[in-house]
């Protein structure tokens, strides 16, 4: 016999009607009783289905296989007793009692019967018959050596593994618990105690993956098609922005034109002239706004989405040309054009640093991932690295940025990226000492970095947006159109749900969005918001 003799009461069993075998250790003629009713037991699919019954609007779902499909949906949410009674008032089991025969046995322990009843599946793809076979004879070559049973699991790998001629290297390091069973512990799905419900569970899913799935119905396979068919849904949805969450099974999913932003809530104006630079913070909780007149302003938003003045923020000699917020949003970087860059504390408003170099400029500014230090790009096509006191910590010479410039670092502090001649943005590695770039046919005005890291959207002085993927090598994956552009500096950005629009100004008095499948892809139209 094929199981492992335990004094303790059976496991828990499959799932299913799957009492067949529960006497099999003591029933010498289990072998000639499966023989007997392989007639009715047999797994096989049918070779002609065209008159089954059919289900749905469309009729073609299959009555059986969505019966099916049910059951196990419902024994795999622990509602044994309604998935007994379907199979029972349906007259569908989930599984043929040959199936269920097989799983019982597997989970009794009773490793030769079950490579038996495996055979009488009637299995046609003679590699599934052999994996599992390896399988299960693996799972009994362990569990005799973590009961000290050497010799028969030395006979077992001897007798029955190495005959199947498969997964030899596996077959070697079998071999070698012989010499030290206590590698058997690393090579199980389990510890000590292998008999427990869990271990042979799990072992039975791993197993069940080896049959077809007209076999051996997959775990959450409802759960697998409802999911496929939300996604089929978001795929489909133009213009798609709300969270996952936010599905319903109920209905069908599809987002109005009215999720896109197209009305405006509220007109800011404390500045006296013209507004170069927005940000919001990461949080969302403020907004960060730099101008021509001079001056930062940090806007608090309210829990009911409106917008209120928190700290004027003053002291710049020039224009204040960007502004970007601390990691941690506890503080705000704001940068005079070819001026100096000040850092300011977000809740008092109060200045507690000044960065600047002697005869040279600061023309844009970032932070470090962990806000421990910040970046500037200088008027001497530098960049310059610093910690929160001031210190020199790194620095870049030559053309590495132009005296009106775009900066990022990405999140992991590796790379860092900035417009380094006037059609060309440099990607700079600093740990590799790397340099890549990315070179267009027309003046590059500005460029923004998606959250992720992995795309850079590119606004050129011909009125095109490109947006380029720089995973690895820089490759232009997309070319937007719409925007007008004459005189200013125009700025495009990533946003909505999963960043998978973008929003561009246009000196049109509009503010054009595009919207893409995620992650990206072309342009199918634009929206405007007029107003601005």
């Amino acid at each position: 016999m094929g199981g492992i003799e335990e004094s303790e009461p059976p496991l828990k069993r499959a799932k299913g009607p799957v009492a067949e075998s529960k006497n099999l250790a003591e029933d010498s003629s289990v072998k000639e009783s499966s023989v007997c009713s392989l007639g009715d037991v047999m797994a096989r699919p049918l070779t002609s289905q065209g008159d089954e019954e059919k289900i749905g609007s469309k009729g073609v779902i299959k009555k059986s296989e969505f019966i099916k499909i049910i059951t196990r949906a419902l024994y795999s949410l622990g509602y044994d007793k309604s998935g007994a009674l379907l199979e029972e008032e349906s007259g569908i089991p989930m599984h043929s009692s040959v199936v269920n025969q097989f799983m019982q046995q597997v989970m009794d322990g009773y490793w030769d019967e079950s490579i038996i009843t495996l055979h009488m599946i009637g299995l046609s793809d003679e590699t599934a018959v052999k994996s599992a076979s390896f399988l299960i004879l693996e799972q009994k070559f362990l569990e005799l050596l973590r009961r000290d049973k050497v010799s028969a699991a030395l006979n077992s790998l001897r007798s029955e593994i190495v005959p199947l001629q498969i997964n030899m290297s596996r077959v070697h390091e079998l071999a070698s618990c012989i010499i030290s069973p206590s590698k058997s512990l690393t090579l199980g799905d389990s510890g000590q105690d292998t008999e427990d419900e869990k271990s042979r569970s799990k072992f039975l899913a791993k197993l069940q993956k080896l049959l077809p799935a007209s076999v051996v119905i997959p775990e959450k396979r409802l759960e697998h098609l409802v999911e496929k068919a939300l996604d089929v849904q978001r795929d489909s949805c133009l213009f798609h922005n709300t969270s996952d969450s936010d599905f319903s099974l109920y209905s069908d999913h599809q987002c109005g034109r009215n999720r896109i932003p197209s009305q405006t809530l509220q007109i800011l104006e404390a500045h006296s002239d013209e507004v170069w630079f927005l940000q919001f913070s990461h949080d969302g909780k403020y907004l960060a706004s730099s101008s021509k007149d001079q001056s930062a302003i940090i806007w608090e938003v309210k829990e009911d989405g409106q917008v209120s003045l928190k700290h004027r923020l003053s002291g710049h000699r020039k224009p204040v040309f960007t502004v970007s917020w601390s990691p941690n949003d506890h503080q705000l970087l704001t940068c005079g054009q070819e001026e100096a860059i000040r850092r300011w504390d977000v809740n008092s408003g109060e200045c507690l640093h000044v960065y600047e170099k002697t005869g040279v400029g600061l023309i844009s500014c970032g932070w470090f991932l962990d806000g421990g230090g910040i970046f500037a790009g200088m008027t001497d096509k530098s960049i310059c690295l610093w910690d929160l006191d001031g210190r020199e910590l790194e620095s870049w010479k030559g053309q590495k940025t132009l005296r009106i410039s775009d900066m990022a670092i990405t999140d992991d502090g590796k790379r860092i990226i900035s417009i380094c001649r006037e059609a060309a943005i440099l990607l700079l590695d600093r740990e590799a000492n790397f340099e890549r770039w990315i070179e267009e046919e027309e003046v590059i005005t500005s460029f923004s970095l998606s959250k992720d890291n992995k795309y850079l959207l590119v606004n050129l002085i011909n009125q095109e947006i490109h947006l380029w993927s720089i995973e690895s090598d820089p490759k232009l994956v997309s070319r937007y159109k719409g925007h007008k552009r004459a005189r200013f500096v125009i700025r495009s950005c990533f946003g909505g749900f999963e960043q998978a629009f973008i929003a561009s100004g246009s000196e049109d008095s509009q503010v054009n969005i595009f919207l893409s499948f995620s992650p990206f892809a072309k342009k199918i139209k634009y929206t405007s918001m007029k107003g601005a």
